[in-house]
């Protein structure tokens, strides 16, 4: 059931969403589709699908649940971790009407502001074969124009918490490449089976305590004390987590350089990445963000 939805429209939107959500769609059911990563459990290699158009990806979304969890299980039949995830929405890069759906109305209003704007941020960008930086592009853009959606209205409290978010993400997006940096360090030295099992157990033991006292205490929007259980690392879990979350501090600056305009941030980025491809997005970046500090 579809219906006709104006608000995302009518607002001076950064960035160009096209056709995008100009419908309300009720899918019916509480998840729109579930979303696989999987990665070795002694390398932190996440497996690449390969599609057209956009190219290499770190995962794969299923709208059957029996056809996720066969691949999944085939994943875990040969030694791998793997994370199946729900997902409430998703971006056909400007190809097609995408509608808001149902399955997003279950946010609160920041994270349902910056979703739509994170979304609607694939259609304006998106370099082939660079998952981590098309999404933390997105999540750049998602909490920033929701700040300043908010922000245009009056509603400062709102225009805050998104802020505040985006600056929780920051500080996990350090945190998980600490973490990560250090598994590979671990992966590096070819432990043995038994040691690859305690060595993850550690790591994991060392994250827990970490998101629960130094890396929790900075956190603004975010509450891990008590929420969190011991479990050994899951690559495939980070792959998830990773993608959204890399290079956050670069971006920030550079939306910093471009005068904190979200509009200006958009138009720069896409001149930046003509004809980049895969890491050759993050090395254009980081020298743009050099030569201007």
């Amino acid at each position: 059931r579809s219906i006709w939805v104006t608000g995302v429209q009518t607002c001076a939107l950064p960035i160009d969403a096209g056709t995008t959500y100009r419908k309300f769609s009720d899918v019916g059911r509480d998840t729109l589709l579930l979303v696989l990563s999987a990665s070795r459990r002694d390398c932190f290699c996440p497996h690449l699908w390969s599609y057209p158009i956009v190219g290499k990806v770190p995962y794969k979304g299923f709208f059957d649940a029996k056809m996720a969890q066969k691949a999944a299980a085939e994943f875990e039949k040969k030694g791998y971790d793997i994370y199946l995830r729900p997902s409430a929405a998703f971006s056909t890069l400007g190809w097609f009407e995408d509608p808001l759906l149902s399955t997003a109305l279950t946010r609160d209003s920041v994270e349902l502001a910056s979703l739509v704007f994170h979304e609607i941020a694939h259609n304006s960008l998106y370099v082939k074969s660079a998952t981590p930086f098309n999404e933390s592009f997105a999540q750049l853009i998602g909490y920033r124009a929701a700040e300043r959606f908010f922000r245009e209205r009056g509603d400062s409290v709102h225009a805050q918490q998104a802020a505040d978010r985006w600056h929780d993400e920051i500080i996990l997006g350090a945190f998980y490449q600490d973490l990560v940096d250090r598994l590979r360090a671990f992966y590096d030295s070819k432990p043995s089976p038994a040691a690859l099992d305690s060595g993850r157990v550690a790591i994991g033991s060392w994250a827990k305590e970490q998101l629960e006292g130094p890396v929790g205490d900075s956190l603004r929007t975010i509450r891990f004390r008590g929420r969190l259980r011991d479990a050994p690392v899951n690559n495939a879990r980070l792959v998830g987590a990773t993608i959204y979350r890399t290079h956050l501090d670069r971006f920030d600056t550079f939306y910093r350089q471009q005068g904190e305009d979200v509009n200006r941030t958009t138009a720069a980025l896409k001149e930046l990445m003509k004809g980049a491809t895969g890491d050759e997005a993050f090395e254009r970046l980081e020298k743009s963000v050099r030569s201007k500090e």
